[in-house]
Protein backbone atom coordinates (compact mmCIF):
# COMPACT_ATOMS: atom_id res chain seq x y z
CA UNK A 1 0.00 0.00 0.00
CA UNK A 2 1.66 3.55 -1.09
CA UNK A 3 1.13 5.69 1.81
CA UNK A 4 0.42 9.34 0.62
CA UNK A 5 0.45 12.90 2.22
CA UNK A 6 -1.71 15.43 0.81
CA UNK A 7 -0.40 19.39 1.58
CA UNK A 8 -2.78 22.09 0.11
CA UNK A 9 -4.29 24.75 2.12
CA UNK A 10 -7.80 25.44 0.54
CA UNK A 11 -9.96 22.29 2.49
CA UNK A 12 -12.39 22.09 0.02
CA UNK A 13 -9.48 21.38 -2.51
CA UNK A 14 -7.85 19.15 -0.01
CA UNK A 15 -11.41 17.32 0.71
CA UNK A 16 -11.47 16.60 -2.68
CA UNK A 17 -7.88 15.05 -3.42
CA UNK A 18 -8.42 12.99 -0.46
CA UNK A 19 -11.30 11.35 -2.35
CA UNK A 20 -9.82 10.83 -5.47
CA UNK A 21 -6.99 9.45 -3.87
CA UNK A 22 -9.68 6.79 -1.84
CA UNK A 23 -10.68 6.01 -5.13
CA UNK A 24 -7.54 4.66 -5.98
CA UNK A 25 -6.39 1.39 -5.28
CA UNK A 26 -3.43 0.24 -3.50
CA UNK A 27 -3.05 4.12 -2.18
CA UNK A 28 -3.95 4.73 1.31
CA UNK A 29 -3.92 8.47 2.46
CA UNK A 30 -2.70 9.03 6.22
CA UNK A 31 -2.39 12.58 6.68
CA UNK A 32 -3.67 16.03 5.72
CA UNK A 33 -1.27 19.42 5.82
CA UNK A 34 -2.28 22.84 5.20
CA UNK A 35 1.49 24.79 4.96
CA UNK A 36 5.03 23.11 5.41
CA UNK A 37 5.42 22.91 8.75
CA UNK A 38 2.41 21.03 9.15
CA UNK A 39 4.00 18.53 6.57
CA UNK A 40 7.45 18.08 8.25
CA UNK A 41 5.30 17.08 11.34
CA UNK A 42 3.59 14.55 9.16
CA UNK A 43 7.03 13.16 7.53
CA UNK A 44 8.15 12.62 11.20
CA UNK A 45 5.13 11.06 12.74
CA UNK A 46 4.24 9.02 9.81
CA UNK A 47 5.25 6.42 6.61
CA UNK A 48 4.76 8.85 3.36
CA UNK A 49 5.80 7.45 0.35
CA UNK A 50 4.47 10.08 -1.83
CA UNK A 51 2.96 13.47 -1.74
CA UNK A 52 0.19 15.60 -3.89
CA UNK A 53 1.52 19.33 -3.40
CA UNK A 54 0.35 22.68 -3.89
CA UNK A 55 2.90 25.42 -4.81
CA UNK A 56 0.89 28.64 -3.22
CA UNK A 57 0.56 28.00 0.37
CA UNK A 58 0.81 31.01 3.15
CA UNK A 59 4.48 30.98 4.37
CA UNK A 60 6.55 28.53 2.65
CA UNK A 61 5.55 27.79 -0.95
CA UNK A 62 5.24 24.19 -2.17
CA UNK A 63 8.76 24.06 -4.15
CA UNK A 64 10.60 25.54 -0.90
CA UNK A 65 9.07 22.37 0.93
CA UNK A 66 10.65 20.72 -2.20
CA UNK A 67 13.72 21.93 -2.19
CA UNK A 68 14.06 21.18 1.80
CA UNK A 69 12.91 17.51 1.11
CA UNK A 70 15.90 16.59 -1.37
CA UNK A 71 18.15 19.18 1.16
CA UNK A 72 17.30 16.46 3.75
CA UNK A 73 17.59 13.51 1.55
CA UNK A 74 14.18 12.99 2.28
CA UNK A 75 12.59 9.34 0.83
CA UNK A 76 9.66 10.49 -0.58
CA UNK A 77 8.22 10.90 -4.29
CA UNK A 78 6.42 14.09 -4.97
CA UNK A 79 3.48 14.91 -7.38
CA UNK A 80 2.56 18.33 -7.85
CA UNK A 81 -1.02 19.35 -8.10
CA UNK A 82 -1.27 23.36 -8.32
CA UNK A 83 -2.62 26.56 -9.75
CA UNK A 84 0.98 27.00 -10.74
CA UNK A 85 1.34 27.32 -14.19
CA UNK A 86 4.61 28.80 -14.74
CA UNK A 87 7.66 27.58 -17.06
CA UNK A 88 10.20 28.47 -14.36
CA UNK A 89 8.01 26.84 -11.61
CA UNK A 90 7.34 23.76 -13.86
CA UNK A 91 10.73 23.29 -14.80
CA UNK A 92 12.36 23.83 -10.99
CA UNK A 93 9.94 21.34 -9.59
CA UNK A 94 10.78 18.52 -12.46
CA UNK A 95 14.33 19.15 -11.42
CA UNK A 96 13.69 18.96 -8.24
CA UNK A 97 12.32 15.25 -8.97
CA UNK A 98 9.09 15.83 -8.93
CA UNK A 99 7.53 12.65 -10.62
CA UNK A 100 4.41 14.22 -12.01
CA UNK A 101 2.96 18.29 -12.11
CA UNK A 102 -0.94 18.47 -12.41
CA UNK A 103 -2.32 21.94 -12.93
CA UNK A 104 -5.82 23.09 -11.85
CA UNK A 105 -8.28 22.63 -13.01
CA UNK A 106 -8.09 18.89 -13.88
CA UNK A 107 -9.92 15.53 -14.06
CA UNK A 108 -9.97 12.46 -12.13
CA UNK A 109 -8.85 10.80 -14.89
CA UNK A 110 -5.35 12.88 -15.17
CA UNK A 111 -4.43 12.08 -11.47
CA UNK A 112 -5.75 8.43 -11.63
CA UNK A 113 -3.37 8.07 -14.46
CA UNK A 114 -0.43 9.94 -12.39
CA UNK A 115 -1.21 7.16 -9.35
CA UNK A 116 -1.39 4.58 -11.52
CA UNK A 117 1.75 5.59 -13.56
CA UNK A 118 3.47 5.67 -10.00
CA UNK A 119 2.48 2.67 -8.68
CA UNK A 120 3.47 0.55 -11.85
CA UNK A 121 6.92 1.61 -11.65
CA UNK A 122 7.31 1.41 -7.86
CA UNK A 123 5.97 -2.08 -7.91
CA UNK A 124 8.67 -2.69 -10.75
CA UNK A 125 11.00 -1.15 -8.44
CA UNK A 126 10.26 -2.82 -5.50
CA UNK A 127 9.62 -6.30 -6.54
CA UNK A 128 13.63 -6.79 -7.20
CA UNK A 129 16.96 -6.25 -6.03
CA UNK A 130 18.07 -5.77 -9.50
CA UNK A 131 16.34 -4.03 -12.44
CA UNK A 132 17.13 -5.17 -15.89
CA UNK A 133 17.70 -2.22 -18.07
CA UNK A 134 14.45 -3.42 -20.46
CA UNK A 135 12.27 -3.23 -17.46
CA UNK A 136 14.01 0.29 -16.58
CA UNK A 137 13.66 1.63 -20.07
CA UNK A 138 9.64 0.77 -19.70
CA UNK A 139 9.49 2.62 -16.74
CA UNK A 140 11.54 5.83 -17.90
CA UNK A 141 9.62 5.60 -21.77
CA UNK A 142 6.33 5.99 -19.85
CA UNK A 143 7.73 8.93 -18.32
CA UNK A 144 9.04 10.44 -21.10
CA UNK A 145 5.58 9.68 -23.31
CA UNK A 146 3.70 11.70 -20.47
CA UNK A 147 5.92 14.66 -20.52
CA UNK A 148 5.73 14.55 -24.21
CA UNK A 149 2.00 14.61 -24.42
CA UNK A 150 2.29 18.20 -23.46
CA UNK A 151 4.98 19.24 -25.65
CA UNK A 152 4.13 21.20 -28.86
CA UNK A 153 5.26 22.19 -32.07
CA UNK A 154 4.46 25.79 -33.06
CA UNK A 155 3.02 25.57 -36.57
CA UNK A 156 4.17 27.88 -39.60
CA UNK A 157 3.01 31.41 -39.93
CA UNK A 158 2.67 31.52 -35.89
CA UNK A 159 5.31 32.60 -33.58
CA UNK A 160 6.13 30.95 -30.40
CA UNK A 161 6.88 34.28 -28.21
CA UNK A 162 2.81 35.15 -29.55
CA UNK A 163 1.93 32.13 -28.67
CA UNK A 164 2.99 32.42 -25.48
CA UNK A 165 1.98 35.41 -24.78
CA UNK A 166 -1.71 34.53 -25.90
CA UNK A 167 -2.19 31.54 -23.68
CA UNK A 168 -0.81 33.65 -20.57
CA UNK A 169 -4.20 35.70 -21.02
CA UNK A 170 -6.25 32.61 -21.42
CA UNK A 171 -4.74 31.11 -18.52
CA UNK A 172 -5.91 34.21 -16.29
CA UNK A 173 -9.61 33.70 -17.67
CA UNK A 174 -9.88 30.20 -15.27
CA UNK A 175 -13.28 28.42 -16.78
CA UNK A 176 -14.85 31.65 -18.07
CA UNK A 177 -15.54 31.40 -21.88
CA UNK A 178 -14.05 34.29 -24.01
CA UNK A 179 -13.89 35.69 -27.22
CA UNK A 180 -11.54 36.52 -30.08
CA UNK A 181 -12.36 39.97 -29.81
CA UNK A 182 -11.78 39.88 -25.89
CA UNK A 183 -8.30 38.44 -26.42
CA UNK A 184 -7.00 41.01 -29.37
CA UNK A 185 -8.19 43.52 -27.17
CA UNK A 186 -6.40 42.42 -23.99
CA UNK A 187 -2.87 41.48 -25.90
CA UNK A 188 -3.04 44.17 -28.21
CA UNK A 189 -2.63 41.90 -31.15
CA UNK A 190 -5.24 42.29 -34.28
CA UNK A 191 -8.27 40.07 -34.30
CA UNK A 192 -7.48 38.13 -37.33
CA UNK A 193 -3.89 37.06 -35.76
CA UNK A 194 -5.84 36.03 -32.61
CA UNK A 195 -8.11 34.09 -34.78
CA UNK A 196 -5.65 31.59 -36.20
CA UNK A 197 -4.07 30.81 -32.29
CA UNK A 198 -7.37 30.24 -31.43
CA UNK A 199 -7.94 27.71 -33.90
CA UNK A 200 -4.10 26.05 -33.61
CA UNK A 201 -5.02 25.55 -29.54
CA UNK A 202 -8.58 24.71 -30.45
CA UNK A 203 -7.07 22.17 -33.12
CA UNK A 204 -4.51 20.61 -30.00
CA UNK A 205 -7.43 20.46 -28.02
CA UNK A 206 -6.28 23.05 -25.35
CA UNK A 207 -9.55 25.14 -25.94
CA UNK A 208 -13.41 24.31 -26.53
CA UNK A 209 -14.90 26.08 -28.81
CA UNK A 210 -18.95 27.11 -29.91
CA UNK A 211 -20.57 29.28 -32.27
CA UNK A 212 -22.91 31.38 -30.61
CA UNK A 213 -25.97 32.77 -32.47
CA UNK A 214 -27.17 36.61 -31.18
CA UNK A 215 -28.10 39.90 -33.48
CA UNK A 216 -25.38 40.33 -35.88
CA UNK A 217 -22.77 37.70 -37.13
CA UNK A 218 -22.31 34.81 -35.25
CA UNK A 219 -19.58 34.69 -32.82
CA UNK A 220 -17.04 32.34 -31.70
CA UNK A 221 -16.41 31.07 -27.95
CA UNK A 222 -13.56 29.77 -26.21
CA UNK A 223 -12.83 27.80 -22.95
CA UNK A 224 -9.72 26.28 -21.67
CA UNK A 225 -10.41 22.62 -21.60
CA UNK A 226 -10.45 20.60 -17.95
CA UNK A 227 -8.91 17.35 -19.98
CA UNK A 228 -6.37 19.36 -21.35
CA UNK A 229 -3.11 20.10 -19.20
CA UNK A 230 -1.85 24.06 -19.35
CA UNK A 231 2.53 23.30 -18.38
CA UNK A 232 2.66 23.33 -22.15
CA UNK A 233 6.24 23.30 -23.29
CA UNK A 234 6.91 23.94 -27.12
CA UNK A 235 9.70 22.47 -29.42
CA UNK A 236 11.02 23.44 -32.94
Amino acid sequence: MIQVLIVEDDPMVADLNKKYVEQVEGFHLVASASDVEEAFNCLEEAQVDLILLDVYMPGRNGLQLLKELRGKDKQVDVILITAASEREQIQQSLRLGAVDYLIKPFEFGRLQEALEKYKESQSVLQAKQKVSQEELDQILSKQEERQDNHRIQVPKGLTQTTLEHIISVIRTKGEISFSTDEIAQETAISRVSVRKYLKFLKEIDFLEETLIYGVGRPVYQYQIKNTRQLDLEFYH
